[in-house]
C-alpha cells in the first residue's frame, strides 16, 4: 500500500498557491474608526499603536488611506465632548457620529459607512442601556437604540450595527428603520458579544470603560458556546442581515459552529486587544507581525467570517499587495 503524499501539492510556491483553499481580499474588511469632538486632533491610542482618534476636519488623513486601499468599509465609533444618563449625543441630529457620516458621504461617496449603535460611549454612567440604581435596564433601552439608528441612517450610513447586546433589538432597530422609510439600510448584529479581557484598549480609545460593575449581565459569559448560538439564531429571526461574533481569536469556534449551522453572512471582530497584543510582541521582537497577522485573519475567514472587522485591515491591504 503506498502512503498518500500530500507534499507534492506543496512542493513549491506555484503549486501552493493553486492548491490554497483560503484567500483573503480588501473587501473583507472593515477598518474601525474613532471620531471625538473638536478641531484638529490627532490623539494617538497609546494602548493601540498606529491607532488614533480623529476630529471631523482631520478625517481626510484616514480616510484617503481607506480609499487608496479600496477596502470593504469602515466603522465608526463617536466620542461626544458631553455625556448624559440617557446618552442623548448618540442621536441628536449634530452629534459626534453624525457629522462624522455626512462629512464622508459628502467627500467620499464611495465609501461603506457602517455605524455602531450602542450607549456607552454616549451614557455618563458608561453602560450600554438605561440604568435604575444597579441594574442595566433592557426593555427602557431599546427606544434610545431604535433613536440612534434612525438618526445614523438619516446622516447618511449605509449599515447600522447594533453591539449593546440588550434583548429584542434587532426586531425593535428593523421595525424602527422600516417606519422612518430606512427598509433598504441592512443590520449587523453583535449576535455573539463576549464579556472578554479583550477590550481593554477599545475603552481607551472610546472613552467608553463603565462607570460601575461590569457588562456580565448583558454580554455573554465567555465559556458559553451553546448559548452563543441561540442568541445568533435570535438575532437571524429578528431580522438581522449579517451576524457577528466578537472577540476573533479566542471564539473561532463559535464562528465555525455557526458557520456550519447558519446559510447567514458573518462578521467577526478582531478586537482592540488582540490588536494590542500583536503590536506588543511586534516591538519587543518577538514575532513577525506580517506574518502574525495574516495568518490570523486568514483563520478567522477560513473560520466563515465574510467580514472581518480589524484594525490591521490598511496593514494587511499592503501585505497582500
Amino acid at each position: 500500500m503506498s502512503i498518500q503524499r500530500f507534499r507534492r501539492l506543496r512542493r513549491d510556491g506555484r503549486i501552493r498557491s493553486m492548491m490554497q483553499e483560503t484567500r483573503l481580499h480588501p473587501k473583507d474588511f472593515i477598518y474601525p474608526i474613532f471620531v471625538i469632538e473638536g478641531e484638529n486632533i490627532k490623539n494617538p491610542v497609546s494602548s493601540m499603536p498606529g491607532v488614533y482618534q480623529y476630529s471631523v476636519d482631520c478625517l481626510k488623513e484616514i480616510l484617503d488611506q481607506v480609499k487608496e486601499a479600496a477596502i470593504g468599509g469602515v466603522m465608526l465609533f463617536g466620542i461626544p465632548k458631553e455625556k448624559d444618563p440617557q446618552g442623548s449625543q448618540a442621536y441628536a441630529e449634530d452629534g459626534i457620529t453624525q457629522r462624522a457620516v455626512r462629512f464622508i458621504k459628502e467627500n467620499y461617496p464611495e465609501i461603506y459607512v457602517v455605524v455602531d449603535i450602542c450607549l456607552c460611549e454616549y451614557t455618563s454612567h458608561g453602560h450600554c442601556g438605561m440604568v435604575c440604581g444597579d441594574e442595566i435596564l433592557n426593555d427602557e433601552t431599546l427606544p434610545y437604540l431604535v433613536k440612534m439608528s434612525v438618526s445614523l441612517a438619516a446622516a447618511g450610513a449605509d449599515m447600522v450595527a447594533p453591539s449593546d447586546m440588550m434583548d429584542g433589538r434587532v426586531a425593535a432597530i428593523r421595525a424602527g428603520l422600516d417606519e422612518a422609510g430606512f427598509e433598504q439600510i441592512p443590520i449587523m448584529a453583535y449576535s455573539a458579544k463576549f464579556a472578554s479581557a479583550y477590550y481593554g484598549p477599545f475603552r481607551d480609545a472610546a472613552h467608553s470603560a463603565p462607570g460601575f460593575g461590569d457588562r456580565k449581565s448583558y454580554q455573554m459569559d465567555f465559556a458559553n458556546g451553546q448559548e452563543a448560538l441561540r442568541e445568533i439564531a435570535a438575532d437571524i429571526e429578528e431580522g438581522a442581515d449579517i451576524v457577528m461574533v466578537k472577540p476573533a481569536l479566542s471564539y473561532l469556534d463559535v464562528l465555525k459552529e455557526a458557520a456550519l449551522r447558519y446559510a447567514m453572512p458573518l462578521a467577526v471582530y478582531n478586537v482592540s486587544g488582540e490588536y494590542a497584543m500583536v503590536k506588543a510582541a511586534t516591538a519587543n521582537g518577538w514575532i513577525d507581525e506580517r506574518r502574525i497577522v495574516m495568518e490570523n485573519l486568514t483563520a478567522m475567514k477560513r473560520a466563515g467570517a465574510k467580514i472581518i472587522i480589524t484594525y490591521h485591515a490598511l496593514d494587511a491591504v499592503e501585505w497582500l499587495g
